[in-house]
């Protein structure tokens, strides 16, 4: 949220950091959106408390566009993308148009795996970020980037996939303002002609 919106919203590795909704207006390139960044899901949580974070999500049903932002330094992030797509699929927001963005890419580590080892087996633990690119690539087609929000990395491929979303989304319902969002790559070449 802060890197794409170019604010200062309270982020922390903490468990309720964030429970508020924040929304901010965002320009890519020439191309104004809202971008709304809600709870973090949370498993295992007593039913009560699911039930009210769902009511929550409100704006996860009424979005066009899903940005999925996975921790992959986190030992367990399959299970929370697992947990993430239950919950989307509890508010019938699974089949919304989604970019998985697999942030931290700077502090992802892969255990260490000796293959001269009979007793140990490859699991995906194993795997660099290489093999998990290739595998979510598989997966989701073009709509996965691996990002360090922190250092920057990837950001302007990042901006690029939402954009080109965003862009897609904005000239469906409004054919006669395509002029207006021209691609990606024109935008490029304008701006190295300059």
């Amino acid at each position: 949220m802060n890197v794409i919106s170019k604010s200062e919203v309270f982020a922390e590795n903490k468990l309720f950091a964030t429970l508020d909704t924040t929304v901010r207006k965002v320009v890519v390139k020439n191309l104004p959106f809202l971008l709304t960044d809600t709870v973090g899901f949370i498993r295992k949580l007593p039913t009560q408390l699911v039930e009210s974070f769902k009511s929550t999500l409100d704006e996860v049903r009424e979005s066009d566009l899903l940005l999925h932002v996975v921790d992959i330094a986190h030992g367990s992030f399959e299970d929370h993308i697992a947990s993430v797509n239950k919950i989307l699929s509890e508010i019938d927001a699974v089949d919304k148009p989604t970019i998985m963005v697999f942030n931290k890419i700077d502090q992802y580590v892969a255990e260490d795996y000796d293959p001269e080892d009979l007793l140990e087996e490859r699991t995906s633990a194993h795997y660099s970020l290489e093999e998990w690119k290739r595998t979510w690539m598989a997966k989701m087609g073009e709509n996965v980037v691996f990002i360090s929000a922190i250092n920057k990395e990837n950001i302007d491929i990042f901006k690029k996939k939402v954009y080109d979303q965003v862009r897609e989304i904005h000239v469906e319902r409004f054919p006669y303002n395509a002029f207006l969002f021209p691609d990606w790559e024109d935008l490029v070449e304008t701006e190295e002609e300059e």
